[in-house]
């Protein structure tokens, strides 16, 4: 999940971001191969370092060291997201990096990199996303970061990262995990023009992470799911075929017409 840890409250005890950590808690508890996948704006409001300090690491920091991050764009509202690289080091990679879970390829991209503005970071990313899918022809594989291509929120599709999502499919990826609107959806498997695609990848939006939540606005084609209702954790479950999701509610938002938190199951292409 992403849009986590707001700085709003003297005592980060309070926030929704520390509903939401034990919720992941309890879950890497569980299950001890289980880790953290974060889909970017960590902290609020311009990812300063003592944000990371004060707000996020006394709650989401306690998984540090199995938590696998991607940038959001409220981390570069401080210089160069200086913050974010330097509280996750390593695992931050470049911005972007790949790792192997299981029998299943991960890959964590960043959506900050406009490819009109940052025109050399931005090829340099999709050229490194070239070369890091040839080089492990995974069965099923899993993208995140931070900005959706898809939305049917309150900053609707973004599409930044639509060549990036081209090279994922043309490589028979699965699913794209995502952030920046505060909310969760669900998509049917698409490709990059918004077309449904049974080959293509399915995109879940998750920006459930205890950032103040946003509405919805207009239901964007190819949606199956929308619930601003609650904030929470998508549960993955990745098996060597395919995957099982579930989105595990953390505190609601709303008690009118909550629907059952969304479920379900797919195999890989």
């Amino acid at each position: 999940m992403g849009d986590i840890a707001r700085c709003a409250y003297p005592d980060p005890k309070y926030s929704a971001a520390a509903d939401t950590a034990a919720t992941v808690a309890a879950g890497l508890a569980a299950d001890p191969q289980s880790v953290v996948l974060t889909l970017g704006d960590h902290t609020y409001p311009v990812g300063a370092a003592k944000e990371f300090r004060d707000c996020y690491a006394p709650t989401w920091g306690r998984f540090k060291d199995r938590t696998w991050p991607a940038p959001g764009n409220h981390e570069y509202y401080t210089p160069k997201a200086a913050p974010y690289f330097a509280y996750f080091g390593a695992r931050a990679g470049r911005g972007y990096y790949s790792l192997d879970l299981g029998g299943w390829h991960l890959i964590s991209l960043d959506s900050n990199l406009d490819p009109v503005k940052q025109a050399p970071e931005h090829a340099a990313q999709l050229a490194w996303l070239r070369a890091d899918l040839a080089a492990h022809p995974a069965r099923c594989t899993l993208a995140f970061w931070h900005h959706p291509l898809y939305s049917s929120g309150g900053h609707g599709n973004v599409a930044v990262m639509r060549d990036a999502w081209e090279l994922l499919q043309q490589a028979g990826a699965e699913l794209v995990l995502s952030g920046h609107d505060h909310d969760y959806e669900r998509f049917a498997p698409q490709d990059a023009r918004g077309h449904k695609d049974a080959r293509g990848m399915r995109q879940f939006v998750v920006g459930t992470g205890g950032a103040y939540p946003t509405p919805f606005l207009l239901t964007v084609k190819n949606s199956e799911v929308r619930d601003a209702s609650r904030t929470g954790v998508l549960r993955l479950r990745l098996r060597a075929d395919g995957y099982d999701w579930e989105f595990v509610e953390s505190a609601r938002v709303t008690t009118l017409g909550v629907p059952p938190p969304d479920r379900g199951s797919e195999s890989c292409h």
